[in-house]
């Protein structure tokens, strides 16, 4: 289940505060109609670690982004004005 939210966070990098906010509400809704847990104190763990999942994928993203802007951005040797 890890692996689904970071990858729903390196998709959805655009729009993270949406992302963050639907996991946090989406993913225990999940747990309790799949019946893989109860509505209990759990949930509010379980809702934690989905929006750091959530947020390590967005982080990943926004990482690469800016090693290849950063990239982009360099003057090669020679060149330039």
């Amino acid at each position: 289940m890890i692996p689904t939210l970071i990858l729903f966070g390196l998709l959805l990098v655009r729009w993270w505060r949406t992302a963050l906010v639907t996991v946090a509400l989406g993913w225990p809704a999940l747990l309790v109609v799949s019946d893989l847990t109860g509505v209990g104190p759990g949930l509010l763990g379980a809702s934690g670690l989905a929006v750091v999942n959530t947020a390590v994928g967005v982080l990943i993203h926004r990482g690469i982004l800016l090693i290849i802007r950063q990239r982009r951005c360099r003057v090669p040797p020679g060149g330039g004005a």
